[in-house]
This record gives C-alpha cells, structure tokens and sequence, in this order.
C-alpha cells in the first residue's frame, strides 16, 4: 500500500463550522467516493461541583504526537479500504459547545468510512499526547477548593 502524505493536525482554537464545510467541499471532484464519515467532538458544559466548565485549554507534546498520528494514520489505511481521512485537533482555549476534533473519513462505500472514523477516534483518544485542562466559571470556588 502506498504511503499517504503528512497532514497538519493542530489547529489553533476551535475548529469552525466554515473550516469543516470547506473540507467537505474539496471532496466533491473525488467521484469515486461514495460515502463521507464525519465525528465532530464539542467541549461540553459539565456541571463540577458548584461551577460550569466554561471552556478547556488544549495542550500537546506535538514532538512526540505527530509520529504517533502518523502511525495511526497509515494503520488505518491498511485496516479499511478508504481513499482519504483527515484529523484535525484544537490547541489552545476552545469554549463550551465549540469544535475541539474533527475527524473526516471518505470511501467508495459507507462502511468502510463509519469503520475507519470510529477507529480513528478511538486510537487518537487512547494513544495521542493531547490534554485538556478545564476552565471553570467560577474561578473564586476553584480557589478555595485549592486551598
């Protein structure tokens, strides 16, 4: 199998909606794809303890993750019969309900795209150096729970 070319992964900030429509739009003159599988991951507002997550600054040894995603990428080319996959992730300061992964999968047919995706975001969580650290709206309730 031939070996697929590097990709940039690391954005900075949320990834915005036009971004990821621009990415699906690239794909409409690759005809022989048939089916697009898109997993789109959000920062959620989660309750924690008498404060709401307000945001969730991103971090990454990119040094040490873009080989890892390299890895990943090309198992995934050998596992399923896909003809391209993306993978962007957010570094930096993404506020709740805003994009923090996107990952995009195309193939002649649908489930190799849904395999493949799913895969993906699976490895990507398990195996890549990325962390988030949450930013609380109350930060007065975060200091003294330190204290």
């Amino acid at each position: 199998m031939e070996t697929k070319k590097k990709k940039q992964v690391f954005i900075e900030g949320p990834i915005s909606s036009s971004f990821i429509g621009n990415s699906i739009a690239k794909h409409s003159s690759k005809t022989n794809i048939g089916a697009h599988q898109i997993f789109l991951g959000q920062v959620r507002q989660d309750h924690k303890e008498d404060a709401l997550v307000e945001a969730i600054e991103y971090t990454c040894y990119i040094e040490m993750a873009e080989p890892i995603l390299d890895q990943i990428r090309e198992d995934c080319f050998e596992k399923f019969d896909v003809s391209c996959l993306h993978i962007y992730h957010s570094l930096g300061k993404v506020m709740a309900g805003e994009i923090c992964l996107f990952v995009f999968t195309s193939s002649a047919h649908r489930q190799a795209a849904t395999e493949a995706c799913s895969y993906l975001v699976e490895r990507i969580k398990k195996e890549v150096p990325i962390w988030g650290k949450e930013i609380l709206n109350n930060q007065e309730s975060l200091w003294k729970i330190n204290q």
